[in-house]
């Protein structure tokens, strides 16, 4: 059922994301310098800044602080500004998926990776994801990620999503950032790899498979380096 859409919710927080997005800019900044240099990376930072600001207003609506994934949509907005501005720029996207890949490591930098951190870094993924998964159903609103809460054994995995709709690919899509996807998403296995548990997926919306179906493992591994999986496979 459609619910009422907040449509100043992501204005009335616009100090507050232009400062997380500032935060990422550091991030960011110094591969950006690595590879294109003080007057590029100046220019870049400046008319990305100006892209986010910009995106703020369009940012889809989804239940704001009662939904868990509001921070992932709008993270996920800040690589979008970013992937226009170097766009602009005449920038490749396997350029742009470098810079938010090493941006990720850098921000990670110095984050605990112990038995303890990853379990409770997996227990606050699984309260906030069990808590939405049925509301999702509802299709409260439109531009919403939709998936089911799937039980695990503890043997193959402990518990894992189905992402049937996601916020992200949706909003790409209508940007035509569809080549920033494969990058963007990415980022899970790193983010599994830096917290130090397993993450698995072997189907995405992206590539038409009708879902992603995120698999957890507390006590598992996850190798995410450079380049990814499927620019290696793209290589051959």
């Amino acid at each position: 059922m459609a619910q009422p859409i907040d449509k100043d919710y992501y204005v009335r927080k616009k100090a507050e994301l232009m400062e997380q997005f500032e935060k990422g800019v550091k991030h960011w900044s110094l591969s950006l310098l690595e590879r294109f240099g003080e007057i590029q990376t100046y220019k870049i930072k400046i008319a990305a800044r100006e892209e986010f600001e910009k995106l703020i207003p369009q940012i889809p609506y989804i239940g704001g602080d009662e939904n868990t994934f509001t921070k992932s949509l709008v993270d996920s907005v800040r690589y979008l500004a970013l992937y226009k501005t170097m766009k602009n720029f005449g920038i490749p996207v396997e350029e742009i998926g470098k810079t938010i890949y090493d941006g990720f490591l850098k921000k990670s930098a110095g984050r605990p990776n112990t038995s303890a951190a990853s379990k409770k870094s997996l227990e606050r993924l699984l309260a906030g994801g069990k808590k939405g998964a049925e509301a999702s159903q509802e299709k409260r609103y439109p531009g919403d990620y939709v998936y089911t809460y799937i039980a695990g054994n503890g043997k193959k995995f402990d518990y894992g999503f189905d992402f049937t709709e996601c916020a992200s690919h949706k909003l790409y899509h209508e940007h035509d950032a569809d080549e920033l996807l494969p990058y963007y998403c990415y980022l899970d296995f790193v983010a599994a790899n830096v917290r130090g548990f397993g993450f698995t997926r072997t189907k995405d919306l992206y590539k038409g498979d009708g879902l992603c179906n995120h698999r957890f493992k507390a006590d598992g591994k996850t190798k995410a380096g450079w380049p990814p999986p499927f620019l290696k496979r793209q290589k051959k």
